[in-house]
């Protein structure tokens, strides 16, 4: 391991040291240019997908009930992995060509629309139905007691389940280094393939992910004592 070798020779030491300044700009600079900015845009794209994927689960149409519920299916049977493979290297074979970062997009908000149109659902469906039979004594129509009652309340109700799949997102993006994303674990990658110190690079960028994560576990807590107080001070109720 490194570590023994470090302990037991200086000048092993000094060159870890080295890498590590080294390595440390590329890592961050991939982090920040592409594995953040990634999981904000497929998390946005992905929430507006399972939003529709799930108003379309609890509606009375029958045909986009089964499209979603077919969607849903596919998605969370299948690897994340797989999915990217599929867009990003077996979509050319049939004439439809993406970038790198394009086809990472895809698959993330794709992925993403499924899980949390799941967290959605289920909160829409744990608000009481007094609040939809209040809505429509007040004259609302579905859509309206879905838009003004239903949703805001069950957006609170998602927010801690939502905030635990972003955080995953975060780290997920190091699987677009599998279809050649410069992001932070590509990064990580490169630089090892060129001192063959993998252990200590990659460990680097596992401190990089975690550093990342535990900041917004601390926004996710932050942003939970908020939402409890709103809802105390409201109530429970809009």
């Amino acid at each position: 391991m490194f570590l023994n070798a470090a302990f037991i020779d200086p000048v092993y030491l000094d060159r870890l040291i080295d890498i590590g300044k080294e390595s440390i700009g590329p890592l961050l600079l991939g982090a920040i240019k592409y594995t953040i900015p990634l999981a904000l845009v497929t998390f946005a794209i992905g929430l507006v997908i399972a939003t529709f994927t799930a108003l379309a689960r609890i509606s009375n149409n029958k045909f986009l009930k089964g499209i979603a519920r077919a969607y849903v299916s596919v998605v969370r049977g299948t690897p994340l992995l797989v999915q990217l493979f599929i867009i990003f290297y077996g979509f050319p074979t049939i004439g439809i060509l993406l970038d790198p970062l394009p086809a990472a997009i895809i698959g993330f908000s794709l992925n993403v629309g499924a899980y949390a149109s799941e967290v959605i659902r289920s909160a829409i469906l744990s608000i009481p139905k007094g609040q939809w039979e209040a809505a429509y004594s007040m004259g609302m129509v579905r859509s309206q007691a879905l838009r003004r009652i239903i949703l805001p309340q069950a957006t609170r109700v998602s927010i801690p389940t939502l905030s635990n799949t972003f955080i995953s997102l975060v780290k997920d993006t190091s699987l677009a280094a599998l279809v050649l994303v410069s992001e932070l674990f590509r990064k990580a990658q490169e630089i090892a393939s060129t001192n063959y110190e993998f252990l200590f690079v990659y460990s680097l960028a596992a401190f990089i992910y975690w550093v990342i994560c535990f900041l917004l576990s601390i926004i996710q807590g932050r942003l939970e004592i908020r939402f409890d107080r709103y809802v105390g001070k409201s109530g429970g109720h809009t």
